[in-house]
């Protein structure tokens, strides 16, 4: 296959243009001008004319949820309420247009909309659902909102203690639980919801992955859940539905047994490919901010007596990245608050100076309100910053419920991107999908502008830490294929990698950088294969050379 006729932006610094690409069994075999590739074309080969649209290498997401990504697509979708009474409306309509649902569940409601406390009750959806057990997930995944029929359902009364890790929400005057469940006791009630069979999963999954490929997106790194199920990814592999590459992490507990170990092992032996590799690990160490269960230095601004929690034994989340270092695997660490945030930097060191400093691509997840002295850490230790852009859009929540909760001076060092770079450090992109849009699109746009997408505030949000457009690509391309070990085959355009590249519908290099958002993916190209392609958009093909 040859591309021509195109405006590629290949992210490799010796070459950053170009026209055209050759590609021979699913990997570039050249580079350059439409005229240096005409020699590479054949009686056999395919010609893709790009007509002048900008290209890509494959994006990658850098922090995914598959497994209940794929669910939340057939789900209450709440991202969009603003209001309780839109709250209420989008259940309602969702619950009339589902009559056979056994369960109703959806996830996406902000804090911001339910007042001071920033916690909704389940009368809410009582009035409008009093049939059937309703579990809405908030936006985050740290905290969940049951009905009455729920929680019956859970067998939650005012007598149940809360859970390790997790907090049944009350109401101080009766003692009832209120419906909300923080952390770990929302497993209360997810674990008696009825489960899928093994073919819907598959099924459901298979959707998501064909989703992920019209984004543009060519890899995805799990931060966790999926790797538990490898075995069906690798199913859908075998029927030859897999259009995106998997690098997946599995969650681990601080100690780590020797039976997770002996997981990990076999995992990382059996699936370790271009295709699959399920070779990392990941620590949920903390919480989030806006439920107060991010691990702070200092109490919260609002909720003096309250520091937010770790969820393992600081010293034994040391022993454990120890170990997990000294045997090689790839570790990630969820951290939000600054005490988080030092305490796997502090355990990243420890362990390179005691193993003497492999290259496992370390990796912290988040990092929302980091300590300014801790910043520049990330530069000198090499540890990669895992970043969501959209997790720091300036709406109500983050500037009222985020930043209320930390309070200005700290808030002051929120999300960092320009910061970490300018110390040093590296940075990969991603979403954090099922807990925002899966789009990486609306991500580019706000590492450019810190605004809304009504562009709000008018100077951005914490300005100083907005990046350029090379910078914002970089992350989602380089920065996720060294984050997944890949750089060698993936994340740039250039001769000997895998042939992964998107074709879009605008140069970003032209538009302003409020329009990013709306940009469409034409094709994707995965290993030479075209696996998907815009109804509305044809590629021309170029009769073969004789």
């Amino acid at each position: 296959m040859v591309l021509v006729h195109a405006g590629i932006y290949t992210v490799n610094p010796g070459e950053p243009r170009a026209q055209a690409m050759a590609v021979r069994a699913g990997k570039i075999v050249a580079v350059g001008s439409d005229e240096a590739i005409a020699a590479y074309r054949g009686p056999s080969t395919a010609v893709i004319d790009a007509k002048g649209n900008m290209v890509l290498p494959g994006l990658i997401d850098a922090h995914v949820h598959f497994m209940a990504g794929s669910a939340f697509l057939e789900q209450i979708s709440l991202n969009e309420v603003k209001t309780v009474g839109e709250f209420q409306k989008t259940i309602k309509d969702y619950a009339a247009a589902h009559p056979d649902s056994s369960w109703i569940q959806g996830m996406g409601w902000v804090y911001n909309i339910f007042g001071k406390s920033g916690l909704p009750d389940k009368k809410l959806i009582d009035e409008v659902v009093p049939d059937r057990p309703v579990y809405l997930a908030a936006y985050d995944g740290h905290t969940s909102l049951a009905n009455s029929k729920a929680l019956k359902a859970a067998g939650i009364t005012r007598t149940t203690p809360n859970p390790p890790g997790g907090i049944i929400v009350r109401n101080p005057a009766t003692g009832e639980p209120t419906g909300v469940l923080k952390e770990a006791a929302g497993t209360l009630v997810s674990k008696v919801i009825p489960k899928p069979t093994r073919e819907e999963e598959r099924d459901r999954l298979t959707r998501a992955i064909h989703y992920a490929s019209s984004l543009g997106l060519t890899r995805v790194i799990s931060a966790g859940g999926d790797a538990e199920r490898v075995d069906l990814f690798d199913e859908i592999r075998q029927r030859g539905d897999l259009t995106v590459r998997f690098t997946m992490a599995r969650f681990v507990s601080a100690p780590v047994s020797q039976e997770t170990v002996a997981i990990l092992e076999q995992n990382r032996k059996k699936y370790g490919d271009d295709w699959i590799d399920a070779s990392q690990v990941k620590f949920l160490l903390d919480g989030v901010i806006e439920a107060h269960t991010a691990a702070m230095l200092e109490p919260y601004e609002n909720d003096p007596k309250n520091k937010g929690q770790l969820y393992f034994d600081a010293e034994k989340y040391k022993e454990s990245v120890l170990l997990l270092d000294r045997l090689g695997f790839p570790i990630t660490t969820h951290a939000i608050g600054d005490r988080t945030i030092r305490l796997a930097l502090d355990a990243y060191e420890a362990a390179n100076k005691a193993n003497g400093g492999a290259d496992w691509r370390d990796r912290i997840e988040h990092i929302e309100a980091p300590s300014a002295e801790d910043i520049p850490r990330f530069g000198k230790l090499h540890v990669i910053a895992g970043m969501q852009p959209l997790h720091a859009t300036p709406d109500r929540n983050t500037l009222e419920n985020w930043a209320g909760s930390i309070g200005p001076r700290r808030a002051q060092h929120g999300f960092p991107w320009h910061s970490i770079l300018a110390g040093g450090g590296l940075l990969s992109f991603g979403s954090d999908w099922c807990v925002v849009t899966l789009n990486p699109w609306p991500g580019l746009q706000i590492l450019l502008t810190r605004k809304t997408p009504e562009g709000t505030p008018a100077g951005g949000w914490l300005p100083s830490e907005r990046l350029t457009l090379d910078q914002a690509i970089q992350g989602y391309t380089m920065g996720g294929a060294i984050a997944a070990r890949r750089e060698k085959t993936e994340g740039s355009i250039e001769t000997g990698k895998l042939a992964d590249a998107v074709i879009i519908s605008q140069d970003l290099f032209k538009i302003e950088p409020n329009q990013i958002g709306k940009t469409r993916v034409l094709m994707t190209v995965v290993g030479g294969k075209i696996v998907y392609q815009d109804a509305s958009w044809k590629a021309e093909s170029s009769a073969p050379a004789k």
